[in-house]
């Protein structure tokens, strides 16, 4: 298979972590005959500095003309970095607001999944830990509060600020399905989160997603409020399969379950439109601070390089070679610093590498 995939190196550690998981596409290209061909995509800090915007026609043009993208990250230091003194619009992630929008990426996955080799990575008790959890969380990602109407302005001599959220049906139904089909494919469970003891946007939510839940009876469903689901997230994390939620509730839950897996530098998440096209990138941020070093965690890019394969290019059997080979080397106790035993913890048979070795590693394993 010949397979024309988009790639958006972006700012910080991203291009250090993105050329490990093009090392491991490409051995994977090797071992199974396919031939991914890269198109190199401006976007965030580096498009700013290069035409002045975060992200341009043009680039939209080549994403679209992609089969698949892949992401390392973008932006910079919030307080330091010239381009957070732009207006808001002119921004590093406006760049990502508008690419999702643009290509409809409406679906955002985000798996989150505790190796056994890094259990003690965990925050949590070992009894809260139990033997592990394995979750999915399906946010939806163009609607809601980050794409409603805004504005700032003096009302009675008080500078007032407006954001507006809204959702309709079709937007909360096409979301509900796809979390619905992922959970077929797992433990056919949904969660779905909201705050419909408040809000009118989680009632019509609700009311839409006990609708979609009819046409899929082998799974079970149920309805749970996002300051629970918080909760429940550090207190029975093992409860949960498939979580679906709305915009803002889903960015701040899945950060919450990346750390309670003891490193966002470990998960991977994909953003699917209607077809098969899908934006894929690491959870973690572009980590200005270690940018160059060479210290960076490339797991999270090189599982979202599986993802890519299993959900645009439909190659089950590459995925989980890639997938098998990480396990491998966290079992042969190999580890970026970010998931190295904490202070007081045994480091009996682990080895710290940096970047490019533990992409080597994973390669060498595909």
């Amino acid at each position: 298979m010949e397979c024309q995939i988009g790639v958006i190196s972006g700012d910080g550690i991203g291009p250090e972590i993105v050329t490990e998981a093009k090392k491991v596409l490409d051995q994977i290209g090797k071992k199974y005959g396919h031939l991914f061909h890269y198109t190199d995509i401006l976007m965030g800090g580096c498009s700013i500095d290069a035409t002045g915007v975060p992200l341009t026609d043009d680039a939209i043009a080549a994403a679209k003309a992609s089969d698949a993208v892949l992401m390392g990250s973008i932006g910079g230091n919030t307080s330091t970095s010239p381009w957070y003194q732009l207006a808001p619009e002119l921004r590093p992630e406006a760049g990502l607001l508008k690419l999702r929008k643009s290509l409809n990426l409406f679906a955002n996955l985000r798996p989150a999944y505790l190796y056994e080799e890094l259990k003690a990575a965990c925050p949590l008790r070992d009894d809260i830990i139990g033997t592990g959890f394995d979750m999915m969380i399906m946010r939806e990602l163009t609607g809601g509060l980050y794409f409603g109407a805004r504005k700032t302005e003096e009302v009675d001599g008080v500078t007032t600020a407006t954001d507006t959220l809204t959702y309709n049906e079709n937007e909360i139904r096409r979301i509900a399905k796809r979390g619905f089909d992922i959970a077929m494919k797992r433990r056919k469970k949904v969660t779905s989160v909201d705050k419909a003891n408040v809000l009118d946007s989680s009632r019509l939510w609700r009311k839409i997603v006990e609708e979609v839940a009819k046409d899929y009876p082998e799974v079970t469903y149920e309805h749970m409020l996002v300051d629970n689901c918080a909760m429940q997230l550090v207190k029975d994390p093992k409860q949960f399969d498939v979580i679906l939620t709305e915009n803002m509730f889903g960015d701040i839950l899945s950060d919450e379950a990346s750390m309670v897996t003891g490193s966002i530098g470990m998960l991977s998440s994909a953003s699917l439109n209607d077809t098969k096209f899908g934006l894929y990138e690491p959870s973690g941020g572009s980590a200005p601070d270690i940018a160059g070093k060479g210290i960076a965690n490339p797991i999270a890019t090189i599982l979202s390089a599986a993802m890519m394969l299993r959900y645009t290019f439909d190659l089950d059997k590459e995925a989980d070679a890639i997938e098998n080979a990480v396990k491998q080397v966290l079992k042969e106790g190999y580890r970026t610093i970010d998931i190295m035993p904490q202070a007081g913890e045994s480091t009996e048979g682990i080895e710290q590498v940096g970047t490019a070795k533990m992409g080597d590693l994973i390669a060498e394993r595909v």
